[in-house]
């Protein structure tokens, strides 16, 4: 039983982990806005 409990722990480490990094991503990493332009060809508008 104290294996389980160590495993769970673990587990819960490893989620408090991803968790913490992607809010991390979340409130200091800003996104750059910049416009895209996509070419579509012209014999695919007639379909």
């Amino acid at each position: 039983m104290p294996s389980l409990f160590r495993f769970l722990f673990l587990c819960a480490v490893l989620v408090g982990i991803v968790y913490g990094a992607m809010f991390a991503l979340v409130m200091y990493v800003e996104p750059v806005d910049r416009e895209v332009t996509v070419r579509v060809p012209t014999d695919k508008l007639n379909d």
